[in-house]
């Protein structure tokens, strides 16, 4: 009896060993990214049992706010660091630091029955402001636009807004959303409406217009042909140490890459 007791202390012990060896790794920030970090974080699991890496959204400026506050250890933001947030940082001693994953680019998509094939920067720019408010003003159908615009603490409306409206207020009834499916979702079931989306969300649900007389591509988001491109980050606390890094290391890895152009989005390397 006192053996088996021996050895059930033992068991126990190492049980509550491997539990305490548990790493954690917390991740929040843009919808954009989101995708990208849950598929890795659960590559990267099954590749290390030690791992626990949990990953949640509520966008870019809540990723950043979060690396700030010390709530994560890493904020995804689909657009860059603003001034200001860096200067909060360090304010508060944090050092913020830029890890690249992956490149997008911005689709302008509009649904089925609208046959409008593209747009040029400047008439989008328009209806996003309200001067165009009727597809027939552009050679198109005579239907009210339906304006579908994302959240203001969205790094994908943050990159729209400097990219496309160059300082231009957007038109107060645009309808606001906080995710890219909620966008593609507005967009194939309203007539009329039109919205922006990273380039991973693109489904056959919708139409895709030519922005600038240029087709969203990979090569061309890349390269930055495609005039509404960006790169997509995540960022830490300094430079990463332990799981962290490991875990960032994995993603920039041809491993995580190919995560990423599964994703839809466009690798780094």
């Amino acid at each position: 009896m006192r053996k088996i007791l021996v050895l059930l202390s033992v068991g126990m012990i190492a049980l509550m060993g491997c539990k305490g060896d548990i790493k954690k790794v917390t991740i929040a920030g843009s919808t954009t990214v989101l995708p990208i970090a849950q598929a890795t974080a659960e590559a990267f699991m099954q590749r290390n049992d030690n791992a626990d890496v949990s990953v949640r959204g509520g966008g870019s400026s809540v990723g950043i706010a979060s690396v700030i506050e010390g709530t994560v250890d890493i904020g995804d933001a689909s657009r860059l660091a603003k001034g200001k947030e860096i200067q909060k940082a360090k304010a508060e001693g944090v050092d913020l630091v830029k890890h690249i994953v992956a490149f997008d680019g911005i689709a302008v998509i509009v649904d089925k029955s609208n046959e409008i094939g593209q747009i040029s920067m400047e008439d989008l720019r328009d209806i996003y402001s309200g001067k165009i408010i009727n597809w027939k003003e552009l050679g198109g159908m005579d239907k009210e636009i339906v304006v579908i615009n994302r959240d203001a603490s969205s790094g994908t409306f943050e990159t729209f807004e400097k990219k496309v409206m160059h300082k231009q207020k957007f038109v107060a009834s645009s309808l606001k959303l906080g995710s890219n499916n909620a966008v593609v979702s507005s967009v194939k079931t309203t007539p009329g409406a039109i919205g922006y989306i990273g380039y991973g969300y693109i489904n056959h649900g919708v139409n895709v217009l030519r922005v600038a007389g240029k087709v969203i591509t990979k090569a061309g988001i890349k390269s930055g042909d495609y005039p509404i491109s960006r790169s997509l980050q995540m960022y830490t606390n300094g430079q990463p140490k332990g799981m962290t890094k490991k875990y960032l290391d994995f993603v920039k890895s041809s491993a995580g890459q190919k995560i990423v152009s599964d994703q839809g989005f466009v690798a780094v390397n």
